[in-house]
């Protein structure tokens, strides 16, 4: 039997690779990509790292150093850094049989699959594609594991120049992990990195020699499972992307909202990117649950949370009637008097599109409806996002998350598409 060898692609510091796609004047400049309402850093360049930025801080307490050694600075572009994904994932597949597509930067492949012996050399030749059809520079680990490929990623990626680290050898592996600390182990959590320090287990390597069944005993199957992988037995294949059973759809406002009107507005926007995703998956929700709240955060402002759920009769991916059943769910929820923050809407219990069981009562989504949603998507999807939208969207959305640095929509947009002069 074949020994099983897996490959991990990993998208470089991606949001801003993605940025210096259609921007090559940021190649060697230290740049940092914000969170929703440009708060926190969620991506930095390996300039921006070298200079102490860490991730997850607060833009405000940064600023100093952003002037200071001008550092480019960029608010999250999710539907540009969402095609470029699916752009390096194609490429991905036009190369490899058997892929998992992990994140929005990351795959797992099985390279034991392909007909060539000599993998590191694919590596480099898959590395070289992706950059040549996309841009993206990525680093690219190789083990029998794919907690292992984990490991060797994080070596390519830090440690090797050409980005790609082969990690099957044992005697590589032991030197890795005697300084790998166990909390940076892909799946353990922080609360089982505490567990295994009591315990007297701080590296990966002591984790790969413990003893497995005392191990679980101490705290689940899944840690016992991570050993086995560390040991180079492969407990974990590719698993197939499978239709998600809930969809949720929400962000923070970017400023605090008291009108039911603005929230409305936001509530019809997040409905109807929940329901492109819930076609885009070929389902139907059979219920929704609807919620609003304040920013918690802000003591001194009066608190009000609630949310609640209505079941459908009969499952439904239509737009409209789902905006028409979460507006009444809305307005029975909005209170007068408080300044809120948030509100979402969850598609609940999704089903397959055509496993609906009749209703003696009611009458299904006519084929009428359905057509019509797609004619919807598809004019969104080739002409551009929002290109058709519906009038309960609003037009001037003051609700919407502060980006006030957010890049070109370079490959989703045609009014923001690059021009050359």
């Amino acid at each position: 039997m074949q020994k099983k060898t897996f490959g991990l692609v990993d998208c470089n510091n991606f949001y801003v690779s993605c940025e210096r796609v259609f921007n090559p004047s940021l190649l060697g400049r230290p740049v940092i990509v914000l969170s929703n309402n440009d708060g926190c850093v969620v991506s930095r360049s390996s300039e921006a790292k070298e200079l102490g930025i860490p991730m997850g801080a607060p833009y405000y307490q940064q600023i100093g150093t952003v002037k200071e050694h001008n550092i480019a600075v960029f608010s999250s572009n999710y539907q540009f850094y969402g095609d470029m994904s699916q752009r390096v994932m194609n490429s991905l597949r036009m190369l490899v049989s058997n892929m998992e597509v992990y994140s929005i930067d990351e795959a797992f492949i099985r390279l034991d699959e392909l007909p060539s012996n000599d993998l590191l050399e694919v590596a480099v030749h898959v590395r070289e594609k992706i950059v040549q059809w996309t841009g993206i520079p990525t680093s690219f680990g190789i083990a029998p594991t794919k907690t292992l490929s984990k490991i060797a990623n994080r070596v390519a990626k830090k440690k090797t120049k050409v980005g790609v680290f082969d990690i099957r050898d044992c005697s590589l592996q032991e030197q890795i992990m005697v300084n790998l600390p166990v909390g940076d182990i892909w799946g353990i959590s922080h609360r089982w990195g505490t567990k295994l320090r009591s315990l007297g287990i701080s590296t990966a390597l002591q984790l790969r020699d413990a003893n497995a069944k005392f191990i679980r005993k101490h705290t689940s199957v899944v840690v016992e499972r991570i050993i086995y992988e560390l040991q180079g037995l492969s407990c974990l294949d590719l698993e197939n992307s499978s239709p998600r059973k809930n969809i949720m759809s929400s962000k923070s406002f970017g400023r605090l909202i008291s009108d039911i009107e603005s929230i409305e507005e936001a509530l019809a926007n997040y409905i109807a990117r929940a329901c492109e995703k819930l076609r885009n998956q070929n389902s139907k929700a059979q219920g929704i649950y609807v919620f609003l709240r304040t920013n918690p955060f802000q003591k001194t402002r009066p608190q009000y949370t609630n949310g609640a759920t209505i079941s459908f009769e009969l499952p439904t991916s239509d737009t409209r009637r789902i905006m028409h059943e979460a507006k009444k769910l809305l307005r029975m929820l909005y209170r007068r008097g408080y300044h809120y923050h948030k509100c979402g809407i969850i598609l609940l219990d999704l089903i397959p599109k055509n496993h609906i069981q009749n209703h003696l009562l009611v009458k299904p989504d006519s084929s009428d409806q359905d057509n019509l949603m797609k004619v919807l998507d598809n004019v969104n999807k080739v002409i551009g996002s929002e290109t058709v939208f519906y009038l309960s969207q609003g037009t001037k959305n003051n609700w919407k998350m502060r980006s006030e640095n957010r890049s070109p929509r370079y490959t989703t947009q045609w009014t923001e598409l690059p021009h050359i002069s």
